[in-house]
This record gives structure tokens, sequence and C-alpha cells, in this order.
């Protein structure tokens, strides 16, 4: 497996590692596999200054041929899939059959997607003697987490090109590989030097890059205590900001639910990616009179996620990214058996057999508190709270009972009122029956969870500016 290893790629060219660097490892072996720069504000300047040299000449370019520029992305991401997916389990640990299916195909889905949409999509409109037409926001810095490490950043960087922007990147320092992959295949694609750059580093570099004066607009994902710093900073200098700060997503199974379905899809939703999604069903509302029947659904469908060799085709569950955030979830266990949640499977101590790798068992807690710090809190691991409700309203209030708001799911056999009951819970995606992601629907939060959206013309929307151009009356 080709693995990327070099620092900075500012100006359409890559930079050997000099000076600082970081060691990027592979969570499931414990060994590093790659090196890249530690990059600083001096790194930071010289890609801001390309990004800006380069701005003008592609926001210039038609939506046309920024279009079928990233139709070539979308081949380039397709012929290269299986690097993508080896290189994603490498670094973040992900199972290969997940690498594959979602980490890999994601960014190609996104990209001919986003594609299709700037073809389409009108940039003006005459609305009585004004013209109003949409221009490209500038340069923007583009901060992204380690979770999803090529979708993640495929979100960000495709509608910001295809609005007409010029990008800096700063990747996760714990998985930075597969951006340095993505700016290889822009440049095979025929994006013009400077229009995307990327600095890996850790906080020093994103400071620098929210901090930055030429910086326009600055798109973040993650936590919330560095979402607030960064839109702190950029108030400085009055950037937009769009921030996706994670969640706390409930699926709500109402009690005409097909339930054994609802149950098994729940654990597997909450226990994917090793329960690192920021949009993760980690609470389950369930009725309360059938709490008993849901905790034996739960521990079968519990079963089926032993961990192991994420680069085994049979392995549905891999290790979390780093010793840290193993530490992490298991302090969450901790504090929720010290709180009187009641545990039904996994827990603390290491799995059986594994000696090596951040490994987490797939945990599964009943009798959870509603106001209890499980139930609260992100944990960002493989951990499921099932919370008993006592009617519709009860449950609602459950599911609003948090500070985040970015995903969730409904379960009932009655489509209307399954449909009725999402549009009470104040969440910016809520799937009914486990329907599939689209990747042409805005994904974004309510409250803690952020503000502003990703993907589809929405996602496309955050990097665009509105221009009104005022014509003279006919015939004066």
């Amino acid at each position: 497996m080709p693995v990327p290893e070099h620092g900075q790629f500012i100006g359409g060219a890559a930079k050997p590692v000099g000076g600082p660097s970081i060691e990027v490892e592979d969570p499931a072996a414990q060994r590093v596999i790659a090196t890249v720069a530690d990059g600083g504000p001096d790194d930071v300047d010289r890609a801001v200054g390309a990004a800006r040299a380069a701005f003008g000449r592609w926001a210039a370019t038609s939506p046309a041929d920024r279009a079928a520029l990233l139709r070539r992305v979308a081949e380039l991401l397709e012929d290269r899939r299986e690097e993508i997916a080896q290189l994603v389990t490498a670094e973040l640990g992900a199972p290969i059959r997940i690498s594959r299916s979602v980490h890999a195909q994601l960014p190609i889905t996104v990209t001919s997607t986003t594609a299709d949409l700037l073809a389409s999509r009108p940039f003006a409109e005459r609305l009585g003697n004004s013209l109003v037409v949409q221009q490209p926001v500038g340069v923007v810095a583009a901060i992204t987490p380690w979770n999803f490490p090529m979708h993640q950043v495929t979100s960000k960087v495709i509608p910001a090109l295809a609005a007409g922007a010029s990008v800096v990147l700063k990747p996760s320092e714990l998985a930075p590989l597969s951006a340095l992959l993505l700016a290889e295949v822009l440049t095979d694609a025929g994006l013009p030097g400077g229009v995307f750059n990327v600095v890996t580093g850790g906080p020093a570099a994103g400071r620098a890059l929210v901090d930055h004066d030429d910086v326009d607009l600055v798109s973040f994902t993650g936590s919330v205590e560095v979402g607030r710093a960064v839109a702190a900073a950029a108030a400085r200098t009055v950037k937009r900001v769009t921030l996706e700060l994670g969640g706390k997503s409930a699926s709500l199974v109402l009690p005409d639910a097909d339930i054994p379905t609802a149950v098994k899809v729940s654990v597997a939703n909450a226990f994917f990616n090793s329960g690192q999604a920021c949009n993760a069903w980690t609470r389950m509302l369930v009725p309360a009179d059938e709490l008993e029947r849901v905790n034996e659904l739960a521990l079968a469908a519990a079963a089926k996620h032993a961990v192991g060799d994420p680069a085994d085709d049979g392995t549905r569950m891999g290790p979390v990214i780093s010793d840290r955030q193993r530490e992490r979830v298991r302090e969450f266990i901790r504090t929720g058996l010290s709180e009187g949640a009641r545990l039904l499977v996994g827990g603390e101590a290491p799995p059986d057999g594994v000696d090596r790798g951040y490994f987490v068992r797939p945990t599964v807690f009943t009798d959870v508190d509603p106001g209890s710090t499980i139930a609260q809190e992100e944990i960002f691991g493989p951990v499921l709270s099932i919370i008993g409700y006592q009617d519709e309203d009860h449950a609602v209030e459950i599911a609003n009972g948090t500070r985040y708001g970015l995903g969730g799911s409904v379960w009932s056999q009655d489509t209307d009122r399954a449909v009725r009951v999402a549009q009470r819970i104040r969440t910016g995606q809520v799937d009914v029956n486990g329907a599939p992601f689209n990747p042409a629907a805005p994904f974004g939060g309510f409250k803690f969870s952020g503000y502003g959206r990703e993907l589809g013309v929405h996602g496309m929307a955050e990097y665009l500016e509105t221009q009104s151009i005022q014509l003279p009356a006919a015939g004066g």
C-alpha cells in the first residue's frame, strides 16, 4: 500500500518533510506507518498566500468547467478506491469492509453528485431591475477531524471548489494521509496550482489558519469546545464560520415499530466506525413496557459486533483511533456504572484475546437515566444507552433533552406518524425506519451541534456570497 509521506502540499507541489514532524500510527497494530510535517504559522502563511494568488483565476472559471474537473476527480477516486480503502484502514483502524463500502465510496459519490448539481445550478437571477449573482466566498480554511478522514475532507473541499473558492486544508494530525492522497488526485485531474493546499500539523496550524487575515471563511468539524474557540477567534476578522460539532442522537422506537429490526439496526448504527461518528444513534429510546425484550434483542445484536483485525474481511469493529480516545471511552463506561446504569454487555476491560491495539469492547447500558452523563455527553466510542419512555410526548422530550441536535431516527410502521414525530425532534437529520444516507441532502445540526450545512446545494451555498447589481430602468 503506497503511503503518502511528505510535508505540506502548497501551491500545487508537495514539500518534503523538514523540521518538526508528526508520526502517524496504525491504531490496530500500534506501529508508526508514516511521518508528516508538523506545520506552523509560516506554512499556513505560505498556503494562504498561494490560495489567495490562485483565487481570482479559479473564481473566473465557468461552472461547466469546474463540473468537468470534478467529474475527472470522481473518476480518479474510483481508480484509486482500493488504495483509499487500505489507507483509511491503516490510519484509522476501520474494518476494510467498511473502508471499501463507506470511507472510499462516499467521497466518490459526493464528488460526482456535486458535479451534477454544479452543472444545473443557476448562479444569477433577475429580481426587478436587479441582477442577483452568487460569487465565491474567497479563501476557505477547512479544518477536519480524523473519524472519516477522506469523506469529511471531500465534504468541505469539493463543494468549496465547485463554488469557485480556493482552499487551505488542515486535516487531523491523527489521520492526515487521506488528505495528501486527495491532493495528488486533484493535481492529476488538472486543478491549477494553489487552488487546493494542505498544511499538516496540530493545534498551532489550526489556530494560525483561523487567525489569518486573508482567510474569508472557516469550515470546522470537531468538538464543541474547539468550535467555540474557532468562532471566537474568527470574529476578530469577521470571517464567516460553519461548525459541525458532534451529537448525542436518539433512535426513537415507537410502540408500533418493527422492534426487532429497529433494535438490530440501532445497535449497528451505534457501533459503526467503532462508535466514532458524530451522528451515531448512541441513545435508543423504547417503550418502558418493552424494555426487557429490547435488552434481549440488543444483547443478541451486540454479539455480532466483536472486535477484530481491521484488515480481515470478516471484521465488523476495529479499534478506536488512539490510546487517549480509548481511555476517554473507558472513563465514560466507569461513569455510567457509578451513576447507576445497568451494564448489559461490554465494559472497560480489554476484549478477550487482544493484546495490541486500541480496542474497546462493544458496550450496551440499559435502565439509563436520561439526565445521566452517558445519556448527555458525546462519548465517541462503541457505547449505547437504552432508555425507557412512558408515551410519545415523553419520548420526544428525552430525544430533545440534550444540548446537541445533529442526527437521529424514528421507527414506526406508520410512516406518516414517524414523519410527524421526526418534525418534533430538534435535530438536523432524522432517518425514518433506517432510511439510507443521502449525499445530496444538507448535513448539519441544531443547538450545540453547530450551524451551517454540508453537502448538496445547501453545502455549496455555504461557500458563496450574494451580490446585487442594480440595473437602469428601461428607457431611463
